[in-house]
């Protein structure tokens, strides 16, 4: 690995280990056996080395359970959705601190130009990759309104589920559950797994 890479895994280690807040850059430099200052030089600052290792951990996530869902072979959007919320759902409790690093992540946008374009491209990535899981398509077949309609509401409900497991995790419902919520809304039977 390169000495970039190496800095990358120290930080999403620390990520588990000590939260995103409470790492410092020396135990990035610990973890990873690397020079302090290959921190500012690889990435400009901890906080920028931070949000990246947030965001590869996210995608490591992502990329868990997209694996999941397309092994699961749904033939509908309607059932591939149902195994995404199954996935994302039974994955949520052992990707807890995680789920906090990002969420610390989220709050340094207001202060920091470089942190809310780092997250912007990750989120837009994010909204076309699971509209392209829901559809069993690839990502460049998902186009920017698909991207901005299907992909943005279904990670609204996955950022929506990761912020009621780190207050109320007793909360989160079934994957069942939620597709039947969801085809409520939509207007269709519960059963009905052919409606929207």
């Amino acid at each position: 690995m390169s000495q970039r890479e190496d800095l990358l895994e120290g930080a999403k280690k620390c990520l588990v280990e000590k939260g995103y807040g409470r790492t410092t850059a020396r135990d990035i430099a610990a973890a990873s056996g690397a020079h302090l200052a290959s921190i500012g030089y690889h990435f400009g600052s901890k906080d920028h080395l931070m949000n990246a290792a947030v965001i590869e951990a996210s995608s490591d996530w992502g990329d868990a359970f997209e694996a999941a869902v397309r092994g699961a072979g749904g033939r509908t959007p309607q059932e591939r959705f149902r195994h995404l919320l199954q996935s994302v759902l039974t994955s949520i409790p052992e990707q807890t601190p995680l789920l906090v690093a990002s969420t610390q992540a989220l709050a340094q946008v207001p202060f920091d130009t470089e942190v809310r374009e780092q997250l912007r491209v990750a989120h837009a990535r994010a909204r076309s990759s699971l509209a392209a899981l829901v559809l069993g398509v690839t990502e460049d077949e998902v186009d920017e309104d698909t991207a901005g309609g299907l992909g943005s509401v279904v990670y609204g409900l996955v950022t929506g589920y990761v912020v009621q497991a780190l207050t109320d995790p007793g909360a989160l419902p079934t994957a069942d559950r939620a597709a039947a919520a969801i085809m409520t809304l939509a207007g269709a039977a519960p059963g009905d797994s052919t409606s929207p």
